[in-house]
């Protein structure tokens, strides 16, 4: 049965919504990738006598993570600029937005179950647990896993939101331009 004319979307704004999302994708994907690459290059820095770079970066990051030196990764025994779990989250959330191409149509605002992101807390729940109760020391690997599982998890909450979030914001514009051509 042939679909109600008021369900009809035209093919320029099918292709307007697509190159809208993609680009909600992609200041999201540069946001993050500049993330990732400050708490990597942040030790690089030091180590190349750049201090005065990878100061600020360092001292950003102090008020998201502990960076505690024996949880952290290194680089020519300069540590990263966050613990290995916080890295992974955020080389989770870089991964996630690459992923979501591949499993998702960018344009798809609608979300997976929540459920699936509170499943990928478990992992991380268990890892940190199983330390605090003395039950084994986790390690850099385990820390970056359970950080991984979250972060790709995120992203791919993230990317929906974000794409919703660039539509909503572009009829809003195209509503205030044309009630300005109107007067």
């Amino acid at each position: 049965m042939p679909e109600a004319i008021e369900n009809y979307t035209p093919q320029t704004t099918l292709k307007d919504i697509k190159r809208l999302a993609f680009l909600a994708w992609a200041i999201g994907f540069a946001f993050v990738f500049i993330w990732v690459a400050a708490i990597v290059f942040a030790p690089i820095f030091e180590t190349n006598g750049l201090a005065n770079i990878s100061a600020p970066i360092y001292k950003f990051f102090s008020f998201l993570c502990h960076q505690q030196s024996s949880r952290s990764f290194h680089f020519h025994e300069h540590q990263f600029a966050v613990c290995s779990r916080c890295f992974g989250i955020y080389f989770g959330l870089l991964a996630g937005f690459i992923v979501y191409l591949f499993i998702k149509k960018i344009e798809d605002i609608e979300p997976i179950p929540r459920f699936w992101l509170f499943l990928a807390l478990i992992p991380m729940g268990i890892d940190w647990g199983l330390t605090a109760f003395d039950i084994w020391e986790n390690t850099h690997l385990s820390r970056l896993l359970t950080g991984l599982i979250l972060g790709i998890t995120c992203a791919i909450f993230i990317v929906p939101a974000l794409v919703e979030i660039v539509r909503l914001l572009s009829k809003k514009s195209k509503r205030q331009s044309s009630k300005q051509l109107n007067f």
